[in-house]
């Protein structure tokens, strides 16, 4: 089993999830995050008075699957969030040793 975590910005979440959907994902959790990477943030004016905004909204998104659905989901994740512009996000693969429904008390695969 893997996680695929991804910071994507909050205006193609929608995007995302459809296109999750379509590769037959159920399950995801979404999270509102700040942050910055090489963006570094940007200025804005307000009442006069220009300050910096170091850390820009952005979504993560989290999925534990099995690991055939893996590439198929990165790419879908990918074209969706994609803008070609600085900032469109990260999409981090991880290892996932067990998991466990806490319901029915099924584990493995079975409990994704």
């Amino acid at each position: 089993m893997k996680k695929i975590e991804a910071i994507i910005k909050p205006f193609k979440l929608d995007e995302v999830k459809e296109a999750l959907q379509e590769v037959g994902l159920q399950g995801i959790t979404v999270t509102e995050a700040k942050g910055f990477g090489r963006q570094k943030g940007h200025t804005e004016l307000y009442r006069g008075a220009e300050y910096v905004v170091d850390f820009l909204p952005k979504v993560k998104v989290e999925i534990v699957l099995n690991d055939e659905l893996v590439e198929k989901a990165v790419e879908a994740i990918r074209d969706a969030a994609q803008t070609g512009r600085i900032g469109d996000g990260k999409i981090f693969v991880s290892s996932i040793e067990e998991a466990i429904r806490i319901r029915t008390g099924e584990t493995g695969e079975d409990a994704v």
